[in-house]
This record gives structure tokens, C-alpha cells and sequence, in this order.
């Protein structure tokens, strides 16, 4: 992860098993978890969180990997402002606009 001060962009990934009760119930309180944190659904099994830097990230990403279900694999990918910018986005063969500004309200 970079040092920066940089704002950056959190990818959270993830494969969650989800064949019986148990592992359903781990799986909705893993995304309810990321939710909690601040995350937003980019895609199923993808969330994604704005920050101001990566420092403030440390307590949440610790949080996660905590919670991370037995038999579950995430992978967490942290990316620059400026590269989320350049994110190509296509539903039904059509480019969508990338967003400019994060939903997510951020006090500095």
C-alpha cells in the first residue's frame, strides 16, 4: 500500500462461500460489514470506498480481515484518485460517464 497522502480509492474483492445457512449468514454480515465501513457496491462481490489517504484506511482494512468468513478469499486493491478517474465503465456495450466525485460524504 502507498505511503501517500494522496486521496485513494479502496477495492474490496471478494469470494464468499454460500452453500449452506451458515455461510449465507456470514456472507450478508461480511457485505453488511463493508456497508457499515463506509464501502459502496460497484459490482456483485466488489465494494468500493473513497478515502483522503491511505492512512485513514488502516483501522477499516484491519477490521475487515477480522471478519473475512472461514473458507472466504478477499483481495483488496488500494488505487489513486487519479487512476479511479480513468476507470472505462460499459453497461450493454455503452461507456458511462465515470463519476467525478465520491457518494460518500468525507470530512477532512
Amino acid at each position: 500500500m502507498s505511503e501517500s497522502n494522496e486521496p485513494v480509492w479502496s477495492l474490496i474483492m471478494f469470494d464468499l462461500p454460500v452453500k449452506s445457512k451458515i455461510q449465507r449468514k456470514e456472507a450478508a454480515d461480511f457485505r453488511n460489514l463493508l456497508l457499515d465501513q463506509g464501502y459502496e457496491m460497484a459490482q456483485f462481490s466488489v465494494y468500493a470506498r473513497f478515502s483522503p489517504s491511505v492512512h485513514t484506511l488502516i483501522p477499516t482494512l484491519g477490521a475487515i480481515k477480522r471478519q473475512v468468513p472461514a473458507g472466504g478469499e478477499v483481495r483488496i486493491l488500494t488505487v489513486s484518485d487519479h487512476q479511479w478517474s480513468k476507470t472505462l465503465r460499459y453497461t450493454n456495450a455503452l461507456e458511462n460517464p465515470v463519476d467525478d466525485h465520491p457518494l460518500q460524504l468525507t470530512i477532512f
